[in-house]
């Protein structure tokens, strides 16, 4: 018990058990995707209601960092809400040191950095939360992953939450380098659907989309309905 009690406390076999149990949040958060395609990168998330009195809109699981990088988050909101802020402010300290826009990789560093210090230093738990960041720089497309310890990995498509084995097995299989915007988003939703197991609806999926040369955008509610129905026959079959 001794070794699960303190952050800084290493067990026997080299783990840390905090960072684990963090972990374990972030499993039980809701599903999140982001994937790769053709000059663009997309970030798909599940927002389903948990009550029918609550106010859709009002369930915000994909944040702006600045005009051209994206996050979305799954595990504790409230933690996901701090690093956020953390990783705004940091693109706008960039901005007015270097007059330029962050990378996206530089500001995930960052992030995850923040991230680490609290796995190493008493009196604080780790972050409850993972976050895929997706965004566009001068070096192209991006997606990362970040961990509860502060690790962050490159992808091409993955998923985080409660549905990521089943988005990844689906990935692994049908994911392909210089998929188009459309047929990335099938791939998508279809993963979304094997995760959730049944069709996304419109109103609870929301969907962000980095493009090189284009701000940071949400597709609205009428494009996610016509990419959830081109998506829906591949579903059947």
């Amino acid at each position: 018990m001794a070794y699960d009690r303190g952050i800084t406390v290493f067990s026997p076999d080299g783990r840390l058990f905090q960072v684990e149990y963090a972990r374990e949040a972030v499993k039980k958060g809701s599903t999140t995707i982001g994937v790769k395609y053709k000059d663009g990168v997309a970030l798909i998330v599940d927002k389903r209601s948990v009550s029918r009195l609550l106010e859709p809109k009002s369930t915000e699981k994909i944040h702006d960092i600045d005009d051209f990088i994206g996050c979305a988050t799954s595990g504790l909101v409230a933690d996901a809400r701090v690093l956020v802020d953390e990783a705004r402010k940091n693109a706008q300290i960039h901005r007015v040191n270097y007059g330029e826009n962050i990378g996206v990789e530089m500001l995930v560093k960052k992030i995850c950095d923040m991230k680490q210090n609290y796995t190493q230093y008493g009196g604080a738990r780790p972050f409850g939360t993972a976050l895929l960041v997706a965004g566009t720089d001068d070096l192209g497309v991006h997606l990362f992953e970040t961990d509860p310890s502060g690790a962050l990995v490159s992808y091409k498509a993955t998923g985080i939450g409660s549905g990521r084995p089943a988005v990844m097995e689906m990935f692994e299989k049908e994911y392909q380098d210089d998929m188009g915007f459309e047929d990335a988003m099938v791939l998508g939703l279809r993963a979304l659907g094997a995760a959730i197991e049944e069709k996304p609806k419109a109103e609870s999926v929301e969907i962000g989309v980095a493009e090189v040369g284009r701000k940071f955008r949400r597709l609205s509610e009428e494009e996610i309905s016509a990419l959830i129905e081109k998506s829906a026959p591949a579903e059947n079959q």
